[in-house]
């Protein structure tokens, strides 16, 4: 009896060592917090991260320093788990502070076209499951509710309201087609983007050793990113970029830095809300879900 308690706590050890190292070293798991990835992953899945897509990260980063073997970009369109850069968790190592997963839209020297909501504004469509705002009149709710339930998106719920008191909601490419066609004439659609379109900039993504020239529409994120990941002390007055104590017009980076987006721009947990995600939050590439919220999509790889 006493033997086999030993084999049995052998076994247990053995089982906690070998998923302690797959985690570590190969493949993470984590499960969607938010509707933010929809219609390409669901609230409540689970989803598997390929540790070595982009070279691994070496394990402990705030105490043996950031070392990635086999390191390579993140590429536009992929779906990246990382740590969250933001300046509430600053005070906390690297690797316990909670991740998010969202798209890579912009890599190191890529320049976006940003509009005032920070949305980009560009053509390129690097999912069909993007989704975009939608504006119609509220005298129009009724019909749009009985063709939501017609095209099998009776889910699709009120995202918020404009000033005047019109509808918003948020569609897909193709869910605005079926919609669209739907409604045909008795609908009046607006897309929401274009109205906010006024005032693009562009934004330059920092690359590792390439000055980016300072604006007053980016000097505020540029400030934000030097202080939570450059380690130097950084300020605006006016739209002057102060850094240690000097006014500059350009800064050089010492990170490659990626910009991250929701496919549903209702949701903010993207660089909207924290800015610039440092290559040295990178985790990895979201690989496959392991637990579905429907039977066909089990195993399904991330695209």
């Amino acid at each position: 009896m006493d033997n086999n308690w030993k084999i049995g706590l052998k076994l247990a050890a053995l089982v906690i060592v070998a998923v302690w190292l797959v985690k570590t070293f190969l493949v993470t798991s984590c499960f969607i917090p938010s509707s933010g990835m929809e219609n390409t992953l669901y609230q409540g899945e689970g989803v598997l991260v390929n540790k070595w897509s982009y070279g691994l990260r070496m394990p402990f980063p705030s105490f043996l320093g950031y070392h990635r073997i086999g390191s390579c970009e993140v590429e536009k369109g992929d779906i990246v788990l990382f740590n969250d850069p933001g300046a509430t968790q600053r005070n906390k190592r690297l690797e316990w502070r909670r991740v998010f997963i969202s798209r890579c839209i912009g890599t190191p020297g890529d320049t976006l076209m940003l509009n005032r909501e920070m949305i980009d504004s560009g053509d390129e469509v690097l999912s069909p499951d993007s989704k975009s705002l939608y504006v119609y009149p509220s005298s129009k709710e009724d019909l749009m509710r009985v063709i939501l339930d017609a095209v099998g998106l009776k889910d699709n719920s009120l995202v918020g309201y404009t000033e005047d008191g019109s509808y918003i909601r948020s569609f897909s490419h193709y869910e605005f087609y079926l919609v669209s066609q739907k409604a045909g004439q008795r609908i009046d659609f607006v897309s929401l983007n274009s109205k906010l379109s006024r005032e693009v900039h562009p934004y330059v993504v920092p690359r590792k050793g390439r000055p980016v020239k300072v604006y007053p529409w980016n000097v505020v994120l540029l400030c934000n990113t030097i202080v939570s990941h450059e380690g130097k002390q950084a300020g605006v007055r006016g739209d002057t970029l102060w850094v240690e104590g000097k006014p500059v017009s350009s800064f050089t980076f010492s990170k490659d830095y990626y910009w991250m987006a929701s496919n549903d721009p209702v949701n903010l947990c993207d660089s909207r809300l924290f800015g610039f995600v440092p290559e040295d939050h990178i985790i990895g590439k979201a690989w496959r879900i392991w637990y579905a919220s429907r039977k066909e999509r089990f195993f399904q790889r991330i695209q």
